[in-house]
């Protein structure tokens, strides 16, 4: 929207909301309802509003408009700020390239700011218009710390399966785009674990500082979550370290066939040398060389060199070398 305003929904604390425009933002009475506003941060009128008109503490007004941020979790008074993100599933991107929403909330007010799509907020915008939304702004925090943690299933579940077929081919391949998919799987590892471990540290403080209208059934909801944020991030450490030894594996088996190759040229260099001793030293342009008067002298000649062959291969496998 132009206003910078995604959503503003009066919640009826039954599982479904009203639509509210723009223009009626004013309108709405904040103490005896709950109300999730949802902002483009980006926008002119959004900065505007949230400014000015929000009358939230000045930290949380410019933590829910900074363009960067980390997850991290604030208690103001009785209203929690976070910063968390989800994965890119947008159509076209990255998931690695992670999405942040800035959250002010308390038993009354829902602000929520971004500048990409989440599909986690379209989630719970779904789940309201069914009327099988969240019922109390608690419900709301552990909903959307849920499903940011549930999407980034499927990704890292990619990653691992991407890392599973390379450990299959390793062994018959060593091109430049298994090299390629390796170091493109690792980044995405450390990038997702880059994101999701002051993730981790901000849910552990909002799952252990005390807030009266977080109820203990809703505690173990996101205690729950947090086991699952924390089961992801071993998960990509697993990856990482899989894909390391993948790499090392890569690395020994091109050094193995190196080493072979080298020591076929050793053999060969090793047969020849006595080889072109003899032929370099009845080659030289003086007189006194043996055979030059016998027509035969060649063939001779190269009966000789003939046997010095065969006599290292007797040697070379006497020594098994070859």
């Amino acid at each position: 929207m132009k206003n910078g305003l995604e959503h503003a929904l009066i919640l009826d604390k039954k599982g479904g909301a009203v639509e509210v425009s723009y223009e009626k933002l004013d309108e709405i009475d904040f103490e005896n309802n709950l109300v999730w506003l949802h902002f483009d941060y980006s926008s002119d009128e959004a900065v505007q509003w949230i400014t000015n008109k929000s009358g939230i503490d000045p930290i949380a007004i410019e933590a829910l408009l900074t363009a960067e941020t980390r997850p991290r979790t604030t208690i103001l008074n009785e209203s929690l700020l976070l910063a968390l993100r989800g994965v890119n599933l947008n159509p076209n991107s990255n998931p690695e390239d992670m999405i942040s929403i800035r959250i002010f909330i308390n038993e009354n007010l829902i602000i929520t700011t971004k500048r990409r799509d989440l599909l986690s907020v379209n989630d719970i915008v779904d789940f309201l218009k069914r009327n099988d939304g969240p019922k109390s702004s608690s419900e709301f925090l552990v909903e959307l710390s849920d499903r940011l943690t549930t999407r980034m299933q499927g990704t890292i579940e990619e990653l691992d399966d991407r890392a599973d077929a390379l450990e299959e081919i390793v062994m018959d391949s060593s091109n430049i785009e298994l090299k390629s998919e390796m170091s493109s799987i690792r980044r995405e590892a450390l990038t997702l674990r880059r994101y999701l471990s002051p993730q981790k540290e901000a849910m552990y403080k909002l799952l252990h500082d005390k807030i009266v209208w977080i109820n203990e059934y809703e505690r173990i909801q996101l205690r729950e979550i947090t086991d699952q944020l924390i089961r992801y991030i071993e998960e990509l450490d697993t990856i990482k370290d899989k894909v390391s030894l993948i790499q090392e594996e890569l690395v020994n088996k091109i050094s193995e066939q190196m080493n072979n190759k080298m020591y076929l040229l050793s053999i060969i260099s090793a047969i020849f040398l006595p080889l072109g001793f003899f032929t370099g030293l009845l080659g030289v342009n003086v007189g006194g060389i043996p055979g030059t008067e016998n027509p035969n002298a060649f063939y001779i000649f190269s009966g000789f060199l003939v046997v010095v062959v065969i006599l290292q291969f007797i040697y070379f496998r006497k020594k098994k070398w070859i």
